[in-house]
């Protein structure tokens, strides 16, 4: 077991402020959790990376990246030892479609036929794609997962006209490998590049993950097939996914899935904007309709336990199981690896570590200091009325803000579009205006917000009526 990261292995992100290292007690805490998980899961070896404040804070490699071959000893896992990531690879897809459709090259609702034209799946949008929205049977044509042989990109595409919509868009969450190879062929018809050289090019060399690709090094960690009764293991084939790999191809480590959670946790401006990483973040649709614990966005997947929602994505393929989770708003998160087949949970792992972190040692916001003064908003301060409730506007960091009564739900932030005119930039009515209407003499009478009088007495609807 090996805990901790080396200084170089340890900056993974573009945080200003080092990290605090975990404590002792937690170090043991995670230790212990993966330590079981290794031994219940009967996976040849689990490899465990924790990041927090845009660095890989603690690591450890529990058993064998490679069992022992004859007289060869068993190999551990180290923090650049590669891992076959499967379904993780989709979110790697999505961002490369973001980065596209914020340089404007494409749009999330361009029908399929506008980048591969004549496709018996014209209609569908690239965001139901993104979004396993689009009812598309779940694989590619040619039982890929029994012969362990993916088609090239001709055969692909042929396949996709034999394909079905087993669901109508958006009637229910149909996770779908086809989808993604589409969007594969997308970026590479919008770009004319291949879809790995996409991907490097915007997001792996960005964020410095050197050691993620399609091909892996000779020292990679091997999957493996343990037998549910006698506990042998069998060595798994590699899997090459051709021009199926955007839907699960990639090999990563822990040090650069690392410095992929710190960006994911703290976005700059490498690879997409922090605006596009949270609409990625934000769920689309419902994948447990009745405990609405889970959910899925443009390319990650949402995890709810309690009041805290986890993004990431789980990944499978022969011989490897992956996950990752990241707690954005604490700037937490987590990678979990298994070189086994079937057995093991590494994304409910994953979120395990990431809530012992969160809850054992909880963020310390920074020290409250008094607003400067914002003279210009003193008039609109204080409580007004709308609907019959009361509507309180303040100032927080600067900026203008709303909150109905006491719901921190409610809350809504604006900026100035010109004068005595607002609009709502993020909260519960995002996208709405607010009008200030001045009396003759120039003092504020009334605000409009979203088209609702707001008034700074309360008034029934009769008492607005000309």
């Amino acid at each position: 077991m090996r805990a901790g990261s080396t200084a170089s292995e340890g900056t993974v992100g573009a945080s200003p402020e080092p990290a605090t290292p975990l404590s002792l007690a937690l170090e043991r805490d995670l230790g212990v959790r993966v330590a079981s998980a290794q031994r219940r899961w009967r996976s040849p070896g689990v490899s465990v990376g924790v990041v927090r404040d845009g660095e890989l804070v603690w690591s450890t490699h529990v058993g064998a990246a490679r069992l022992g071959d004859g007289p060869a000893p068993a190999v551990q896992a180290t923090d650049s030892t590669q891992f076959l990531i499967g379904s993780v690879t989709k979110t790697f897809t999505a961002l490369a479609v973001m980065s596209l459709r914020d340089e404007g090259r494409l749009n999330l609702d361009d029908p399929l036929d506008a980048h591969l034209p004549g496709t018996r799946h014209a209609g569908l949008l690239l965001r139901q794609l993104l979004a396993h929205a689009s009812g598309l049977q779940r694989e590619p044509i040619g039982n890929i997962w029994e012969s362990l042989s993916a088609p090239e990109r001709e055969a692909f595409l042929a396949g996709v006209e034999e394909a079905e919509q087993v669901l109508p868009a958006h009637h229910a969450f149909h996770y779908s490998n086809l989808a993604y190879g589409l969007l594969g062929q997308v970026i590479e018809r919008v770009t004319g590049q291949e879809w790995e050289a996409v991907v490097k090019e915007r997001i792996l060399d960005p964020l410095g993950m050197l050691r993620t690709g399609l091909e892996p090094a000779d020292d990679r960690a091997r999957g493996y097939q343990i037998d549910p009764y006698a506990g042998t293991a069998r060595e798994e084939p590699l899997f090459a996914l051709n021009a199926t790999a955007p839907l699960g191809g990639l090999w990563s480590t822990v040090s650069d899935l690392a410095r992929y959670a710190a960006y994911l946790a703290d976005p700059d401006e490498r690879v997409v904007s922090a605006e596009t990483i949270d609409e990625m973040c934000r769920p689309l649709i419902m994948t447990d309709v009745d405990g609405w614990t889970g959910a899925y966005g443009l390319g990650f997947g949402m995890g709810r336990r309690g009041d805290r929602v986890y993004i990431g994505h789980g990944g499978a393929m022969p011989g490897y199981l992956t996950g990752l989770r990241v707690r954005r708003p604490e700037r937490v998160g987590a990678i979990v690896f298994a070189n086994t087949t079937s057995g093991a949970e590494p994304l409910a792992l994953a979120t395990d570590l990431v809530e012992a972190v969160v809850e054992a040692e909880p963020s310390i916001e920074p020290a409250w200091v008094p607003e400067e003064p914002r003279p210009e908003l003193t008039e609109l301060l204080g409580q007004w009325w709308s609907e019959g409730s009361p509507i309180v506007f303040f100032v927080r960091d600067g900026e203008l803000w709303s909150r109905l009564t006491e719901d921190p739900l409610s809350e809504t932030r604006f900026v100035a579009e010109g004068p005595d005119r607002f609009r709502a930039v993020a909260g519960r009515e995002r996208g709405e205006v607010l009008e200030v209407v001045r009396a003759g003499d120039g003092t504020v009478a009334k605000l409009y917000f979203a088209t609702y009088a707001v008034t700074r007495a309360p008034l029934a609807f009769a008492d607005l009526v000309p």
